[in-house]
């Protein structure tokens, strides 16, 4: 039967416990906890003001996703991506959004098109902000709908898995100046490139794209 009362949903609200876990999360990827801080569930919970209950609870995940990793007797810390891992983080990008350029571009349509100018508006507005939180959620955004629209389910869940560690890497290639508006440039000429369906010109700028952003950032080895 078709409710007619001019009533909006009630929205869900949100658990203590998933509160501070995007509390954490943002100051993580703000670069309000510096690299070498140690934290404790203790620090943490007199910080929000809370208990220590959704404190351990956020941690477990965050743990999980590997955003913060466990120093054996002193608490925790940012994690920090080494040389290593950086090369296969890009490696595996490089690899997995190539391949959805290639089976997106030939069926690609207008309406996909607008779509992924309308991420890089919104990527300008939020540059114009200096919000780098949004910034590099609408980054990601406009990677993972590449693989979306391409229809290579697996391959988005591998995107997926590594997506928080590339976050990580965004925020330091962002420290580059000029670089938030070189990305807005490198997305629109993959962009061009799909609209005009230039295989090999929307895969070249893609890599290039990436392999920028990698070289934007000086991880230390042994760190």
């Amino acid at each position: 039967m078709k409710n007619n009362l001019n009533i909006s949903p009630i929205e869900r609200v949100k658990t203590t416990k998933e509160v501070v876990y995007e509390q954490i999360k943002t100051a993580i990827f703000n670069g309000d906890v510096k690299k070498d801080e140690l934290l404790t569930e203790t620090m943490l919970a007199q910080s929000l003001n809370t208990s220590r209950t959704p404190v351990r609870e956020a941690v477990g995940d965050l743990l999980k996703e590997g955003l913060l990793v466990s120093v054996p007797r002193k608490g925790l810390k940012v994690r920090e991506i080494t040389p290593s891992e950086k090369e296969q983080i890009i490696y595996l990008r490089r690899t997995i959004e190539k391949e959805g350029i290639r089976r997106l571009l030939p069926n690609i349509t207008a309406a996909q098109i607008s779509y992924l100018k309308d991420i890089v508006e919104k990527q300008k507005e939020s540059m114009e902000e200096n919000d780098r939180i949004k910034f590099i959620e609408m980054d990601q955004k406009f990677h993972r709908k590449i693989i979306y629209f391409s229809e290579q389910h697996l391959l988005a869940d591998i995107l997926l898995n590594i997506y928080d560690l590339s976050r990580l890497i965004g925020h330091q290639a962002l420290g580059k100046s000029g670089r938030m508006e070189e990305v807005v440039e490198e997305h629109l000429q993959i962009i061009n490139a799909l609209e005009n369906k230039d295989m090999a010109l929307a895969q070249q700028y893609m890599t290039d794209h990436l392999l920028k952003t990698s070289d934007s950032i000086v991880v230390v080895e042994g760190k």
